[in-house]
C-alpha cells in the first residue's frame, strides 16, 4: 500500500505533536535493538496485551519467546490467558467475517508486518492516532487517513487532537495536541511503543541476530582461509617461472 503523502514531525517528549503537507511522511526513527532483551520482553507483553486481541501471528509459537530469555512458566503465567498451551501459534479468536464487519476489513496477520511496513513506519503510525468523530472507530491517523484500526492503547498515550491550518484551498494537520492525558507521559508511550516495534521486528525473523553473527564468523573465516590459501598458492607455484 502506498503511503500518504503528507510531511509529518512529531515531537516525541512534548504535548504537542506538529504536522506539515509535504511530498513524504517524515518517519521517525525506531529505536530498534534485537540485542536488548529486556525491550524485547517488554516488547512481547505489549503485543499480547494490546495486539494479539485481533491481530493473529500465525508464523510464530510462544514457546519461541524462549530465545527472548523467558522460561515457559514465565510465558505461561505472563502471556497466556485464554488456555493457550505454549507450543500453539499466536492466533486469535475472532474469525475474519467478524474483523470485516466491526472494521471494515480483516486485521491483517503482524507475524511480518515489520518486515512489510518497515520499522520507522510502525513506530510513527502507533503515535500519530487522533480523535476524530466522523470515523465509525471515533479514530483517524496522520500516517495513516480513514484507518479501520482503532487506537487502542489510547489509554496510555491519551486523546490527540488535530489542529489544521489553510493550505490553498485544503485545510492540513498543522499538529496534534494531547486533549486528555493518559496513564502515562508521551515520552514514557513513546517508549513503550519502541519495545512494541522493537519485538515486531524481532518476531518478523527471529534468528535473525543469530544469522548476522553467523554471517560474521563465516566472513573471518574466509579472510583467514584467504591468506592461508594465498601463500599456499605460492608455495605450490614457487618453482614454476
Amino acid at each position: 500500500m502506498k503511503r500518504l503523502k503528507n510531511f509529518l514531525f512529531l515531537l516525541a517528549a512534548a504535548p504537542v505533536v506538529a504536522f506539515a503537507s509535504g511530498a513524504s511522511i517524515h518517519l521517525d526513527k525506531a529505536p530498534v535493538n534485537l540485542s536488548d532483551q529486556d525491550s524485547l520482553q517488554r516488547g512481547a507483553r505489549m503485543f499480547v496485551n494490546y495486539c494479539l486481541n485481533c491481530h493473529s501471528a500465525g508464523s510464530m509459537r510462544y514457546s519461541r519467546l524462549q530465545d527472548l530469555g523467558l522460561t515457559e512458566d514465565q510465558i505461561k503465567e505472563n502471556l497466556l490467558f485464554a488456555g493457550e498451551k505454549p507450543g500453539e501459534t499466536m492466533k486469535v479468536g475472532m474469525t475474519k467475517a467478524d474483523g470485516k464487519a466491526w472494521f471494515g476489513a480483516t486485521p491483517p496477520d503482524l507475524s511480518v508486518i515489520a518486515r512489510s511496513r518497515g520499522a520507522d513506519w510502525l513506530y510513527t503510525y502507533l503515535r500519530s492516532f487522533y480523535r476524530d468523530d466522523t470515523r465509525t472507530t471515533g479514530w483517524n491517523n496522520v500516517v495513516f487517513d480513514k484507518v479501520g484500526m482503532p487506537h487502542v492503547m489510547w489509554d496510555l498515550q491519551g486523546e490527540m487532537v488535530p489542529h489544521y491550518r489553510k493550505e490553498g484551498e485544503h485545510e492540513v494537520i498543522d499538529r496534534l495536541e494531547l486533549a486528555k492525558p493518559g496513564s502515562v507521559t508521551l515520552a514514557e508511550y513513546d517508549a513503550k511503543v519502541g519495545d512494541l516495534v522493537n519485538y515486531l521486528v524481532w518476531m518478523g525473523e527471529p534468528a535473525q541476530v543469530q544469522r548476522k553473527q553467523l554471517g560474521v564468523i563465516v566472513l573471518i573465516f574466509l579472510a583467514v582461509f584467504f591468506v592461508v590459501a594465498y601463500y599456499l598458492k605460492k608455495e605450490f607455484w614457487k618453482d614454476i617461472h
